[in-house]
């Protein structure tokens, strides 16, 4: 049986400086809880940076409680952390971060493409972390389009899977995350299709980050994203123009939390707990 749509929701254009965002959830019409564990998404660009440019504005911050998946589509995302991890990835990266019980990091752009400009696109989702895993140890792995797992889901080859997480069509993602998160850059060339069977009980994330596809009959567009309903596990995607588009599921927590700023906690007093800490300089 098909999974149904219930409703589809437009990203709210939310600019950082001159940084072209949507802002895919939460929004007004989004509550952070809507698919959990998938709680934030914000989607910077497409634009063009000239030469002599200032790059990303995201200098050091500090993250509790969460992990932050970031997929570099053009452009480059220079990384560096207080726990030792720093890397450059590069277009078709992804960065996984595990904020766990602390860290600072700061997320610009490489000092080759602030000389030199050139296109960007980059999106980070955020994906909550379940009670017993809050405090655990930070961690953080960058990965180039190179050393992601691939498959093409169609005779045609029209429909190429990177593989990030979790089990595709047999094939094992590039991350082993604490809990059942799978996730998917899906590019898909007109015209061209592809099916899944994802567990009703599982909440599903699907974007659109380019292109238009149809999902089980329904159309979706650019900065387009769905809710389904639980009645069915099949899920049928049709690209009817050239399309990215980012597909997850995970068991949902239905755990209470509190976001507040850069820290997902369980509760208000751990929000709290959580800027103490990061004043006394105990994230390191």
């Amino acid at each position: 049986m098909k999974r149904s749509i219930q409703a589809i929701y437009k990203a709210a254009y939310e600019p950082i400086a001159d940084l072209v965002t949507y802002r895919v959830m939460p929004t007004d019409d989004v509550p952070m809880n809507l698919l959990d564990p998938f709680i934030f998404l914000n989607h910077h660009g497409w634009q063009q940076y000239k030469s002599h440019n200032r790059g990303l504005p995201f200098g050091p911050h500090p993250h509790r409680g969460f992990e932050t998946v970031t997929f570099i589509i053009e452009g480059d995302l220079m990384h560096k952390d207080s726990g030792g991890g720093e890397s450059v990835i590069k277009e078709g990266g992804v960065q996984w971060m595990t904020a766990g019980k602390g860290l600072v990091h700061a997320e610009i752009s490489s000092d080759e493409f602030k000389q030199n400009g050139g296109p960007l696109e980059i999106l980070q989702l955020w994906v909550n972390l379940p009670a017993k895993y809050k405090m655990t140890k930070p961690s953080y792995t960058g990965l180039q389009k190179e050393d992601i797992p691939t498959v093409y889901l169609d005779d045609e080859q029209k429909v190429k899977l990177y593989a990030i997480s979790g089990n595709w069509k047999g094939m094992q993602g590039a991350y082993q995350p604490l809990t059942d998160i799978a996730l998917a850059r899906i590019d898909m060339q007109a015209i061209s299709s592809a099916s899944f069977n994802i567990a009703p009980e599982k909440n599903i994330f699907l974007y659109v980050v380019r292109g238009e596809i149809r999902v089980n009959g329904d159309l979706l567009q650019p900065h387009q994203l769905p809710q389904f309903n639980h009645d069915g596990e099949e899920l049928q995607i049709e690209a009817t123009k050239d399309a990215i588009v980012l597909l997850g599921y995970a068991t949902p927590y239905n755990e209470p939390f509190k976001a507040y700023g850069p820290f997902v906690m369980n509760t208000q007093q751990e929000i709290i707990q959580a800027y103490e800490d990061y004043n006394n300089g105990l994230f390191k």
